[in-house]
């Protein structure tokens, strides 16, 4: 079986993989790539090529998914498939990137927890019964990193590439999943990557958001089955 690299999202650790990894884990060996020391994709990507298996699987969340692409971009041939899961092709607009910066003068200052609680972690999830169980499991992942992987997290987010025309040239087995109600990183994003890469499948999760690997383990895990399995 090919190894298995995963890419957690921002402010995210190996608990945003948890479903997946215990249903996976028995058949493939699993790698979670950390992403918390650059302040580039670039360099990110990097540091997980020098890591990874010399041939693996790759799959990323949210700006995990932002680092896969670049990981595609820097070495295509070692990548066996690629997954993309609720994540965004395009580079940063000016406006938003222009909003991290109180962020991250907040975060500076000592008000980590404020910022993820009050502007980021709300828009992240779909309404469903185990929406504050997942909430809570996202402020433990955000405090347990800290400010400085949030700031240097959100530079990498501030200056990354647009990778639309890399999308274009993916030649191996590639999944586009998201939730229905993710807000962060819209359908409409999924449906372009799709549409952009040859022979992928998309997959939209219902009664999900950002977080879709937690909010509907199974289904997602389904999925991630069926494109190891291609």
């Amino acid at each position: 079986m090919i190894p298995l690299v995963l890419i957690p999202g921002m402010m995210c650790d190996a608990t945003v993989f948890l479903p997946q990894i215990e249903t996976l884990s028995g058949n493939y060996a699993i790698q979670l790539a950390q992403i918390t020391a650059h302040e580039t994709i670039a360099e990110l990507a990097a540091e997980i090529l020098k890591q990874a298996p010399p041939k693996f699987a790759l799959a990323g969340l949210s700006m995990g998914g932002i680092v896969a692409m670049e990981v595609m971009a820097q070495a295509p041939k070692r990548v066996d498939r690629i997954a993309l899961l609720d994540t965004n092709p395009k580079a940063e607009l000016p406006a938003a990137k222009s909003a991290r910066e109180p962020q991250i003068e907040k975060v500076m200052s000592g008000k980590l927890r404020e910022v993820m609680r009050d502007e980021m972690k709300p828009n992240y999830l779909y309404d469903g019964p185990n929406r504050q169980d997942i909430l809570n499991l996202c402020m433990e992942m955000s405090e347990s990193l800290g400010a400085e992987v949030f700031v240097r997290q959100s530079r990498a987010l501030q200056t990354r590439p647009d990778q639309q025309e890399l999308l274009k040239e993916i030649d191996v087995p590639a999944l586009v999943l998201c939730g229905e109600n993710d807000k962060p990183c819209p359908v409409e994003y999924h449906e372009l990557m799709h549409s952009l890469i040859p022979n992928s499948t998309l997959v939209i999760v219902e009664k999900a958001g950002h977080i879709s690997t937690l909010e509907q383990p199974k289904t997602v895990t389904k999925a991630l089955l069926e494109w190891l399995e291609k």
